[in-house]
């Protein structure tokens, strides 16, 4: 009996989320649940402050809740 190349079938055992890791959360971000400015560092929770105590400029504070809502 004469084997095709269709004739396998490819197993992917480690899993295709494996090969291709979501990259981790960097930089500051806006946590609509809880109404509070986070910043990450390589994935992990750094900091965060309220929304309504926050100091920074009135437009980085909206264009972070458009752009980095979370």
């Amino acid at each position: 009996m004469e084997e095709k190349e269709g004739d396998f079938e490819q197993l992917d055992l480690f899993g295709s989320e494996d090969l291709n890791p979501a990259k981790p959360l960097n930089g500051v971000y806006y946590e609509e649940s809880t109404c509070k400015y986070v910043s990450f560092v390589v994935g992990r929770r750094h900091y965060e402050w309220s929304a309504k105590k926050c100091s920074f400029d009135k437009e980085w504070q909206e264009k972070t809740k458009r752009e980095r809502a979370i």
